[in-house]
């Protein structure tokens, strides 16, 4: 695909909704116009109000709070859902708004990865749309392409940063790892979000519980409370605060401080807000695919594991590792790899990866992960030295650097390690240690 241009805009009117999308990847390769589906929405204001939470995220950075340029969403479409995923600018907060089969009607969803166009114009096109028993959804669009001297004036380049890339694979990593803190019910649920800060409120922070059938915030920790640091982050969300039939809390599985993730479930519909520990840390820098990326073989066999999923909405890891003649475990490490490229994400509700198709590339893997290319360098020039079966010696330039390894975490003595522990993914000493512990 050589232009990445919506050749017509998102175009929002009465009761029909049209969401252009720029050239993308589906099964038969690159379409320059492709179109996933056309048809009704059976719960127009969860559709419409949906894309407009979206909308808001993109066009916020909530640390301190700015408003943005507007960003185009990533639209997956596999068979039985759409998926649309962003990131707020200062990629701290990531989103995605799942539209399910059963709340589409009158048309089959096909199958593929782009962007869709959510430019200001649709933005305020779709703040207009009166409600309506139906909503006519056309996702993209057939309309004629104009030509000639005007269609410069229509075409808009795609804007999607590169950083969403490694947003993404970040995103499935520190998902996976995640697990459900607290579910309540529809009212509780609206009271929730309907206190809510406002974008621009105070980052309000605390420990967050469900507590006889309601969600509330508190100073201190305990039971299975789970910390979340800028309550205003989640300001999007009440949007959809008429529609919300039931609210999931996620959060690390000690329960410390960490990500986590807010599902809201909508009529036919879900959406998700992803925060990082700290407001002031982003998606795209977390690192959290560092130990994946230096697993033996796993660039090599992520080549297999890639040409075997067909946008799978729900990847079954035993049939795929069956299928590419691999272990299971090899087969989680890979999408883990794969993640690193935005293609493979993680749904906490369906407790499984889910595959969309970026365009490729390794030299930007390697380029976004420097720690572990660094890594493999090391363990190329011959610079480990085993002392023990648990302690190591890395040589990095003239310095001598002691690496521990064990079950509740790894320990190195240089200045990343000192800085950050384990908190920002691991140091290329400790990347080292584990890609040659892992090959005896």
């Amino acid at each position: 695909m050589t232009s990445r241009t919506f050749v017509t805009p998102s175009d929002a009117r009465n009761a029909s909704l049209t969401l252009a999308l720029a050239p993308g990847l589906t099964p038969d390769g690159p379409v320059h116009r492709p179109q996933f589906f056309h048809g009704c929405a059976v719960h127009p204001q969860v559709v419409t109000r949906g894309l407009l939470a979206l909308a808001d995220i993109t066009a916020t950075r909530y640390s301190p709070y700015t408003p943005a340029a507007h960003r185009d969403p990533v639209l997956t479409a596999q068979g039985d859902r759409l998926r649309a995923e962003c990131f707020s600018a200062c990629t701290g907060v990531y989103a995605r708004l799942d539209l399910l089969e059963s709340g589409l009607d009158g048309g089959d969803i096909m199958y593929g990865t782009t962007n869709v166009d959510m430019g200001r114009g649709v933005r305020k096109a779709l703040a207009a749309v009166a409600p309506a028993p139906r909503l006519q959804l056309a996702i993209g669009d057939d309309r004629p392409t104009i030509s000639g001297p005007d269609a410069s004036a229509v075409e808009r380049p795609v804007d999607m940063p590169t950083c969403w890339i490694r947003g993404l694979g970040n995103v499935a990593t520190l998902h996976h790892g995640l697990t459900a803190a607290a579910t309540v019910g529809a009212s509780a649920s609206r009271r929730f979000l309907g206190a809510l800060p406002s974008a621009t409120g105070v980052g309000r922070s605390g420990w967050l519980a469900e507590n006889r059938g309601e969600l509330r915030l508190s100073a201190r920790p305990g039971g299975s409370a789970v910390y979340l640091e800028g309550l205003h982050r989640l300001s999007a969300a009440k949007r959809l605060l008429p529609h919300v039939e039931g609210l999931t809390v996620y959060g690390p599985a000690d329960r410390a401080a960490g990500p986590l993730v807010l599902e809201l479930q909508l009529p036919t519909a879900r959406l998700v807000l992803g925060l990082t520990s700290e407001s002031c840390r982003g998606h795209s820098g977390e690192d959290s695919l560092l130990s994946a990326l230096t697993a033996p073989h796993a660039l090599a066999q992520a080549k297999t594991v890639s040409a075997l999923l067909s946008f799978d909405p729900v990847v079954d890891v035993p049939d795929l590792a069956r299928r590419a003649a691999i272990e299971e475990s090899a087969a989680q490490t890979t999408l883990a790899v794969l993640a690193g490229s935005g293609r493979a994400g993680w749904d906490l509700h369906d407790g499984a990866h889910f595959h969309r198709q970026l365009p490729d590339s390794q030299d930007r893997v390697a380029a976004d992960n420097p720690r572990a290319a660094a890594a493999q360098q090391l363990v190329a020039n011959g610079a480990l030295r085993r002392l023990s079966p648990t302690e190591w010696t890395v040589r990095c330039n003239t310095a001598d650097y002691l690496v521990r390894l064990s079950i509740g975490g790894h320990w190195c003595t240089c200045a990343w390690f000192l800085c950050h522990a384990n908190t920002r993914g691991p140091c290329p000493h400790i990347l080292a240690v584990q890609r040659t512990t892992t090959n005896t």
